[in-house]
């Protein structure tokens, strides 16, 4: 009994125990949870209507465009190019599944059926990009297509190994499929928004008054710049007033975030420079003195490879192009820097001939159990030939047909290297005339050739470049990043960074509304540690030092403000509405100004400026001269006003207020009224405004947009 009751006495304790346990037990399973959810998230590049798509899928669909692109000859894309892909994919994925979302609701979709039909008809602009386009007909040719999958499936059967080499081009056609279908989805869905569009006879005949009925007007202007700034008072509850006006106009669909930064390019030294500009000369003098440019330019590590061929202007960069105008023959000119490239440069203008852009040849290759056999063969099919023998006879005694080929200098001479073997064969070919036929013998046989043909003779230029970057030194560099990470560490408000910026040799910019699909920052390349910080951060944070560019910037960010998705508040669009507040109370003063006025020469008296404006159409905003401003309104209120009369009263417009007289008014000549074309015009009309339907309903998709953490 005692023991019992000892235990009952521990029961408040007990109890406490137990639940401190089960609440470590709950609480570590909703860590869990909440790390499970946060690493799914991490891993998502975006979201479309709830639909998820992670950074591995997207990818894929980046690596499949990248893919289409190499089949249509598109390869090494630059780092702009790439990010116009991504963003085309997003784009893409992101309207195929609003329309998808769409056409389930309505029951829309593509059958098979009615894709053969459009692949039978062959006339889709998409199906022009395929090999299975035939240039001959103008035409899509599905009987090619067809024997293409046919061909491609009994070979993954009975020979897997050739299959391989069908995949790329089935990927391809699986791609423009695929995009077909998406296409012909959307045009179903357009289709019936077109369908829901109508115009009738009597829009018809007033849209075409409005275009067609003209106006002449003496017009009197008083432009707003007549009145001081100084002399208009604002205050807060007008721009507030303003901004609960036009509350609408400032809402919007993206994050965006203001920002202050201080990007810092480093830059050779003086040292540096002199430097390089030390071995320029040394190279400068090594041309001149007559040593082999080959090697010259090969030490010198030039980013212009001298092939010992003459090239046409075109292979030469642009500034090399223009120096060798004013220069002659045999001249080594002074290193002289080029800003364009940020380089320094040596040339030798080493000859200039006349020859034939384009070479027509043809060749027989000679092989044997051994060289010398090789040799002996070669020897013999050379005396033949020159003794009379056909080429073409000759060429299929040894299995080959000779069939006549062409070199143009474009496919040699922006070659970065060109081997000793590769050499000797183009300078056979290049230095033969019509007819002649040489024996070119090569490590591992001969090549018996023969120029057929010469065409297209242009200038061209043997020119020995040395072309180097200037580029900083590390010990620039560590200098440069020293100095600015004592900048960073010693300022770690933005008050601190705009205070002792100039001290440092710095400037602060500054970047409004700055969105999480944008690249870069500052138009520098690799900040996407930047974006992710600037888009995790708070206001009033600032940012650690970042290495960016072409390794050759350094970055500080200081986050300013957050302008979440919805309204923007009004102290944010202070400057806009000022200017517009501004232009109301303009307007206010000068229409007081004009009350009363019953003619133009009592708007003269007042100083308005007088013009006559001819031609005026309802339908087309009226450009005034005097105050330089293209005025929708002022069109409105003379549509509105009878022949012969003034305006009611002052016109406010974009750049001024306006007071007028209708002088007269008339048909415009030449136009006849055709309803049916009206008609068809105003629908047309229609479905452009309706074509804005993806900004309407991606306001409805909920889209979420990561991509700036990833890529």
């Amino acid at each position: 009994m005692a023991a019992i009751g000892k235990i009952r006495s521990w029961g408040p304790v007990l109890v406490m125990v137990i639940g401190l346990a089960l609440f470590a037990f709950i609480a570590e399973e909703l860590f869990r949870s909440c790390q499970a959810q946060q690493n799914e998230q991490r891993q998502q590049v975006g979201q479309v209507l709830g639909d998820k798509i992670s950074v591995q899928e997207f990818q894929a669909l980046v690596d499949e465009y990248q893919d289409v692109l190499k089949m249509q000859g598109r390869e090494n894309l630059s780092e702009e190019e790439l990010n116009q892909v991504k963003d085309q994919v997003w784009n893409q994925f992101v309207s195929n599944k609003i329309i998808q979302n769409e056409a389930e609701k309505l029951g829309l979709t593509v059958t098979d059926e009615e894709l053969q039909n459009i692949l039978r008809e062959g006339t889709n602009p998409i199906l022009m990009q395929t090999p299975f386009y035939n240039q001959q007909t103008g035409r899509f040719d599905v009987s090619a297509l067809t024997k293409f999958l046919n061909d491609y499936k009994t070979l993954q059967t009975s020979n897997p190994q050739a299959a391989e080499q069908y995949q790329t081009l089935y990927k391809y056609w699986k791609f423009m499929e695929k995009q077909l279908r998406q296409q012909t989805l959307a045009m179903k869905y357009q289709g019936l928004l077109r369908g829901c569009l109508l115009s009738n006879p009597v829009s018809a005949k007033a849209s075409f008054a409005d275009q067609n009925t003209e106006s002449n007007i003496l017009l009197a202007s008083m432009p707003y710049n007549t009145v001081k700034d100084n002399e208009v008072t604002i205050e807060d509850a007008d721009l507030k007033s303003k901004y609960n006006e036009q509350k609408e106009q400032y809402k919007q669909e993206v994050e965006t975030r203001d920002i202050k930064y201080v990007s810092y390019q480093v830059v050779a030294s003086a040292a540096d420079r002199a430097e390089l500009m030390k071995s320029m000369q040394d190279a400068q003098q090594q041309l001149q003195s007559g040593a082999a440019p080959a090697e010259v330019v090969r030490k010198a590590q030039s980013q212009v490879p001298y092939i010992g061929f003459p090239v046409t202007r075109q292979a030469l960069p642009s500034d090399v192009a223009a120096r060798i105008d004013s220069m002659s023959v045999g001249e080594t000119s002074a290193p002289f820097e080029t800003r364009g490239d940020n380089t320094l440069n040596v040339v030798k203008f080493i000859a200039k001939s006349q020859q034939p852009d384009s070479i027509e040849f043809r060749v027989i290759q000679v092989g044997g159990a051994t060289l010398e056999a090789a040799r002996k063969t070669a020897d013999s099919i050379l005396t033949a030939i020159k003794g009379g023998a056909p080429f073409d006879t000759i060429a299929r005694k040894y299995g080959q047909d000779g069939t006549k080929q062409w070199l143009t200098s474009a496919m040699y001479q922006n070659s970065s290297i060109i081997d000793a073997e590769s050499k000797n064969y183009l300078s056979g070919i290049l230095n033969s005339a019509v007819g002649e036929v040489k024996n070119i013998e090569l490590t591992q046989g001969n090549i018996i050739m023969q120029v057929t043909n010469r065409k297209a003779m242009v200038d061209k230029y043997d020119v020995a470049v040395v072309k180097h970057t200037i580029d900083f030194s590390k010990q620039t560099y560590s200098d440069a990043y020293n100095k600015f990470s004592q900048y960073v560490s010693e300022n770690k408000t933005l008050d601190l960074l705009e205070q002792n910026a100039a001290k440092f040799g710095f400037t602060v910019q500054e970047r409004k509304d700055l969105a999480n699909y944008e690249h870069n920052i500052a138009g520098l390349r690799a900040t996407r540690e930047a974006m992710k910080w600037i888009f995790d951060a708070k206001a009033g944070q600032v940012s650690p030092l970042y290495e960016c560019g072409n390794n050759d910037n350094l970055l500080v960010v200081a986050l300013t403000k957050v302008h979440e998705v919805g309204y923007r508040d009004w102290e944010s669009m202070k400057d806009q509405l000022t200017e517009e507040v501004m232009r109301d109370k303009k307007f206010e003063m000068l229409a007081k100004k004009l009350e009363g006025v019953k003619t133009i020469e009592d708007a003269k008296k007042l100083g308005a400026r007088i013009d006559t404006v001819p031609q005026i159409t309802f339908s087309a905003p009226v450009f005034v001269q005097a105050t330089g401003a293209s005025e929708t309104a002022l069109s409105g209120a003379v549509a509105c006003t009878d022949n012969g009369k003034m305006s009611s009263a002052p016109v406010k417009g974009n750049g001024g207020a306006y007071v007028f007289q209708v002088l007269n008014r008339q048909e415009r000549e030449g136009a006849k009224f055709d309803a049916k074309a009206q008609e068809q015009r105003l629908r047309q009309q229609a479905l452009q405004a309706a074509g804005r339907f993806m900004q309407e309903l991606y306001q409805k998709a909920n889209v979420k947009d990561n991509r700036y953490l990833f890529f």
